[in-house]
Order: structure tokens, then C-alpha cells, then sequence
């Protein structure tokens, strides 16, 4: 799987339906899952992915899932419709305080979706000249 690369300003509309970009379907493919994230976002995983995500957790010691049933509880299984949108359950868009503009953005392995406004202020503090070297340093690029 290729990297999910990419930033992308989109809209919800009145029934929470939310159009993906054909870059990131060809990377996402048509049905995949949508679940919390330790940040303000969601983040949005192909089933590939998904599906080692599981292979890990069944890996693990039980106290240790029992710390990832958010994750899961809070997880849909979302699949395109004709349009190429989703629809995003109520609970999740409440997570991630997502009303109207949203910013689709690309993270490597998986794909989030932050409310337009909180991503625009988490690139403003994040995107400097200043802390892009010290991340290219760090991982020695």
C-alpha cells in the first residue's frame, strides 16, 4: 500500500455524509473503517490496515485490549456510496466536534478527519520551518 498522502478541504452536509477524495480512495479503497483518535480528529483506516491493526491486538495481553475498547467501540465501517462519500455516524462527528468544514489530510497509514478550523491552528503551530528540521533530524532524513 502506497502512503496516504494529501490534505483536502471538504464539507459535511446536513446528513453527515462526507465526500472522499479520489486520491485517497484509490488508497483507502471502497470500504473502510473510521474510529476515535488520541487527538481531536478521526482517523480513517483501510480494511489492509484495519486488519493488522487486529492481528496486533489479538496479540496482546487482555488488560492491555481492554485499553483499546474505545478504539473499537467507537468504530464504523463505512463504505462509499455512488457519490464517493461516507456517512459518518453522529457519534464520531461528536468526537471530533466536526459540524460543517473539515480538513481530510493524509498520515501515512491511515487517513484523518479534523474540523477544518483545529487544522488549520495544528498546521499553524506545526508546519514551521523550525520543527520540520528537527523532525527531518531526527528521523534522519
Amino acid at each position: 500500500m502506497a502512503a496516504i498522502i494529501g490534505d483536502y478541504a471538504h464539507t459535511l452536509d446536513a446528513k453527515g455524509r462526507l465526500f472522499i477524495p479520489a486520491k485517497l480512495r484509490d488508497e483507502l479503497g471502497s470500504v473502510f473503517y473510521v474510529t476515535v483518535s488520541p487527538e481531536e480528529c478521526l482517523r480513517v483506516y483501510s480494511s489492509e490496515s484495519w486488519d493488522r491493526l487486529m492481528e496486533k491486538l489479538k496479540a496482546l495481553p487482555y488488560s492491555k485490549q481492554q485499553g483499546l475498547r474505545p478504539l473499537f467501540a467507537k468504530a464504523a465501517r463505512c463504505e462509499l456510496d455512488a457519490q464517493g462519500r461516507i456517512n459518518l455516524p453522529q457519534n464520531l462527528r461528536d468526537f471530533a466536534e466536526l459540524k460543517k468544514d473539515v480538513a481530510i489530510v493524509g498520515a501515512g497509514n491511515h487517513a484523518e478527519i479534523w474540523d477544518a478550523g483545529k487544522w488549520t491552528r495544528v498546521m499553524t503551530s506545526e508546519a514551521t520551518p523550525e520543527n520540520i528540521a528537527a523532525m527531518m533530524e531526527e528521523f534522519e532524513f
